[in-house]
């Protein structure tokens, strides 16, 4: 076998910036179209430029951050576009699921419409994501099938920050519970085609509205 070259960084220190700078980015605590420098990263961070270089360049490839006009980085817009075909894809992947854990028979519990509709009205954005990732993972994970999962959470957090940008702004959420509820009383009854029925349409409908949300408040804030 020949020699590799080593890696240079530490994986555990980039991968700690990688995940804190992307939290920022999606809770908009680095607000889209923010100029990024390494140097004031790193100070705010207490770390060496070495993790953040290599944080940026993950975070680049992922699309969270783009190239700045003349020079550097900066964090990438918000794209409705994307989000709609980004929920569209999601919508199936999420009706396959409800299929899929209504013919095995899994039970879906009910603690998870319970603190998601606690979460809906308690006011906190972050919270309300959460429940809502909660929920959605619960079914992947209830169809058994791992692939589901790994290709949904590719694009998890672009919804994530998508939805943070909209929630604050917004009352949308509402009846996205009602729907939860609705979807995993198909599943635990055993209906999988109405399982599959009622979770394609909630993404679908999701992806519409937040999209058109998005579209909003990106030309008002134009």
């Amino acid at each position: 076998m020949p020699t590799l070259r080593q890696i240079d960084f530490s994986p555990d220190l980039t991968e700690q910036v990688y995940d804190r700078l992307l939290e920022a980015i999606c809770s908009a605590e680095l607000p889209p179209e923010a100029r990024l420098t390494q140097q004031e990263l790193a100070e705010s961070l207490n770390v060496s430029r070495q993790p953040v270089l290599q944080a940026l360049r993950m975070l680049r490839k992922d699309g969270f951050v783009i190239d700045a006009a003349g020079r550097g980085l900066m964090v990438a817009p918000l794209d409705a576009r994307v989000i709609g075909q980004t929920y569209q894809v999601r919508a199936v992947l999420d009706g396959l699921a409800a299929r899929e854990s209504a013919l095995r028979k899994v039970r879906l519990s009910e603690d998870l419409i319970v603190q998601g509709k606690a979460a809906a009205f308690g006011g906190s954005i972050a919270s309300m994501i959460e429940a809502d990732l909660k929920f959605h993972q619960a079914l992947y994970d209830a169809s058994e099938n791992p692939l589901i999962s790994e290709t949904a959470n590719h694009h998890w957090q672009h919804i994530r920050r998508a939805m943070g940008a909209v929630l604050m702004r917004t009352e949308i959420r509402d009846t996205a519970w009602d729907e939860h509820a609705r979807i995993a009383d198909a599943v635990n009854s055993g209906d999988a085609l109405l399982a599959e029925r009622l979770a394609r349409g909630h993404g679908e409908v999701a992806g519409r509205t937040l999209a058109g949300e998005l579209d909003r408040y990106m030309r008002q804030a134009s």
